[in-house]
């Protein structure tokens, strides 16, 4: 289920585990939060990757494909919003 909540692109990018803020990635459309998975505690994942991205334009070459986003770690936040 997803949140009836719209991220912005710039909440997106604040949301990058900096001064206190969650780890928020992107990917679909979807945002999650990845704050207390074991491969984003780094402020690098598996060094190719920043939280507070859209990663919807990555995963092709990634190890893994969008089931990861299935993993009990990460949460649905909500929408990313479309730029106007």
């Amino acid at each position: 289920m997803i949140p009836d909540k719209q991220i912005t692109e710039m909440e997106l990018r604040r949301n990058n585990g900096e001064r206190g803020y969650p780890k928020y990635i992107a990917y679909d459309g979807i945002v999650y939060d990845v704050t207390n998975c074991p491969h984003w505690l780094k402020e690098l994942h598996e060094r190719m990757h920043f939280p507070g991205q859209d990663l919807s334009g990555e995963m092709e070459d990634g190890p893994h494909k969008a089931d990861v986003f299935n993993r009990p770690c990460v949460k649905i936040v909500g929408r990313l919003k479309p730029l106007d």
